[in-house]
């Protein structure tokens, strides 16, 4: 292995509290850059179906609010079903392998909307089959993927890995909505799902290219009893997580902000483009110059943590998020653009703020054995509450309407922000020893 990581049941210098080794920059190191290729090709498809699945519901199959919402509800309801049993089988495996079947799977399921889009069998049903067995893979790949990053970078150079991570969804953020607005005027939305498709080929062609041998999961010792089953596995990970003075505070924070961001989020594109009159193509453009935000957030995140210190960074970032949704609101009808592109901006640069100083936490802090464990319990708490809000939303969408929905996200995620000011957190300078958590 060409990286200085850890063998099996070896402490890593942060674990000993030795001195970090010299550090070299990940520009150099060719099995991330495989890692990191991979990840910008997935997520430049990914922007693409974001924007066109739900237009395929608005314009091609004329969905109500709440089959809006339902459908987001299916996108991330496997998130409630699978993500405990998925973060167990992803410590008993190797993650690599699990990456690439996920990708091959979902192309495979994406390619079946435009196909039965020719056919003109399409209907909300399949929208919501294929939602829901993407999201069925997306979990898996979701905590093998976080869980896959400390083996091919040291645990010093994590911040580092997340945010170039976090830079390549930047620039697939930025040009992907544009170009999907594009596609979907030009092919109909249900093509431009094509290619979504296509670049999870691609991802999984470059995952194949990574030659680091990925060490094998540590063997049961016979000697300590039978192996656990899979249930006292998982609830070993729940009690890890929710036990954690420094976990528990961010699965509630981020949990709280996912719960009503979603409330106001599951019903925006449909009243951008419904009330406020936006047409694809605009939008797309929207959505990308507001996805500067996220170019924004990568190249400061690691700074901001060095110069205020680590806790604060995360309070501030989940403190600012919901300001995306006011300015959402409160846009004006004769000119709305400019606060959709400022309220986009402010929220994409605090989600990528906050995700990489607390993704790259949580994975220093946790034991190699317990990451899988860890990111889906994590994953469980603080994406198992997006379908409830997606869900919510879309009720309260044709309840109330759309705009005061939004409000109602926008208002409840200013309490996101709670858990961690109120908790150790907030006192966090840097990254801490393992040993010290």
């Amino acid at each position: 292995m060409s990286l200085e990581t850890p063998t099996p049941g070896e402490p890593s210098p942060a674990e000993l509290g030795a001195a970090t080794p010299r550090r070299t920059t990940l520009w150099r190191e060719r099995n991330f850059l495989k890692l990191w290729s991979a990840q910008t090709i997935s997520q430049f498809g990914d922007e693409i179906t974001q924007l066109a699945l739900p237009l395929v519901a608005i314009i091609t199959l004329q969905a109500t609010p709440f089959q809006i919402g339902l459908l987001g509800t299916f996108q991330f309801l496997p998130f409630i079903l699978l993500t405990i049993p998925a973060g167990v089988w992803v410590d008993r495996m190797r993650r690599r392998p699990i990456l690439i079947a996920a990708d091959l799977g979902r192309a495979a399921l994406l390619v079946s909307i435009p196909v039965a889009f020719i056919g003109g069998w399409l209907t909300i049903v399949q929208l919501y089959a294929v939602a829901f067995a993407v999201g069925c893979l997306e979990v898996f790949f979701d905590v093998a993927y976080q869980s896959y990053l400390p083996a091919v970078v040291r645990r010093d150079q994590l911040v580092e890995g997340n945010a170039k991570l976090e830079l390549s969804n930047s620039a697939s953020t930025v040009i992907g909505p544009g170009v999907a607005g594009f596609l979907v005027e030009l092919f109909r939305a249900p093509f431009a799902i094509l290619f979504d498709a296509l670049s999870y080929l691609g991802s999984a062609l470059m995952l194949l290219f990574i030659r680091s041998p990925e060490p094998a999961p540590e063997p049961h010792d016979l000697a300590t009893g039978p192996r656990p089953s899979m249930r006292q596995e998982a609830a070993e990970g729940l009690r890890y997580v929710l036990g954690h003075r420094y976990l528990r505070y961010i699965a509630a924070c981020t949990g709280t902000l996912n719960l009503f961001g979603n409330i106001g989020g599951v019903i925006m594109v449909l009243y951008i483009v419904r009330e406020l009159g936006i047409t694809p193509g605009t939008l797309g453009l929207i959505f990308a110059l507001a996805n500067l935000g996220v170019l924004i957030g990568a190249l400061s995140a690691e700074r901001l943590a060095r110069w205020f210190g680590l806790g604060p960074v995360i309070v501030v970032s989940a403190a600012l998020s919901p300001f995306m949704l006011v300015l959402v609101a409160i846009a004006p009808r004769d000119a709305p653009i400019p606060f959709l592109v400022a309220g986009g901006v402010i929220g994409a640069a605090t989600a990528v703020i906050y995700n990489v100083n607390q993704v790259s936490f949580r994975q220093a802090i946790t034991p190699e054995r317990m990451l899988g464990r860890m990111n889906a319990t994590m994953r469980f708490i603080v994406w198992g509450t997006i379908p409830i809000g997606s869900i919510a939303g879309g009720i309260l969408g044709g309840m109330i309407g759309l705009q005061a929905t939004i409000w109602i996200g926008a208002i409840g995620s200013f309490i996101g922000f709670l858990p961690v000011l109120l908790s150790p957190v907030r006192g966090l300078e840097s990254i801490p020893d393992a040993e010290a958590t």
